[in-house]
């Protein structure tokens, strides 16, 4: 599956950030039953390799590698099957590694040095990361004006409130939030919900 395909499988994809391993499957139940299923596991704790195999077990999610900084990282997440990979900036060498690794890849990048260094690694999909302190969705229309073809996934800052902004930009495929996970499986099924029937 291309990263475009998993950008276009809902309008929100749910940054998670998880400390107990115990908690990724049920977490990952709730979401995928409230429709939402590209999956982001940020690899801010370290039970997230963990977290990510436990959500792979569950039928229908598509579950990624955020906050991936490094080769090192890339190799360990290839490692546990992830199937695509999000970066909060892209630099040329670790770009390069990802590309070449063959997995769906979703670059961050806040100007336009940032897009034509992904363009240069023949890339057309894009984190705009951090979306609302980059300048928000008018810095965002912008910079996609001189790159028709680039397709974005505005993350940071994104709210349940001002996802619908960002989605009504035609380049915006899908949003990145954290608002998604609720509490209790209950709660993220219901916020998830919400967030798969937003407009796009």
């Amino acid at each position: 599956m291309g990263i475009e395909r998993i950008m276009r499988l809902a309008p929100v994809v749910p940054v998670i950030v998880i400390s107990d391993p115990a908690e990724a499957r049920p977490m990952a139940e709730a979401l995928v039953k409230g429709g939402i299923t590209a999956l982001e596991v940020t690899l801010r704790t370290p039970a997230a390799i963990e977290a990510i195999q436990e959500m792979k077990k569950v039928p229908g999610a598509v579950v990624g590698a955020g906050t991936v900084v490094s080769e090192e990282q890339l190799r360990k997440v290839a490692d546990a099957g992830v199937e695509f990979i999000v970066t909060p900036g892209l630099t040329e060498r670790l770009g390069k590694a990802i590309v070449e690794s063959g997995i769906p890849f979703l670059p961050g990048t806040a100007t336009a040095g940032d897009i034509m260094r992904g363009y240069e690694l023949g890339l057309r999909h894009f984190k705009f990361f951090p979306a609302e302190t980059s300048g928000g969705l008018k810095a965002l229309k912008a910079l996609a004006a001189p790159f028709h073809e680039a397709r974005f996934c505005p993350t940071g800052g994104v709210s349940a409130a001002t996802a619908p902004d960002w989605l009504a930009f035609d380049p915006v495929l899908c949003v990145g939030g954290s608002w998604v996970v609720g509490k209790t499986a209950e709660e993220t099924e219901r916020l998830a919900r919400e967030a798969a029937a937003l407009p796009r």
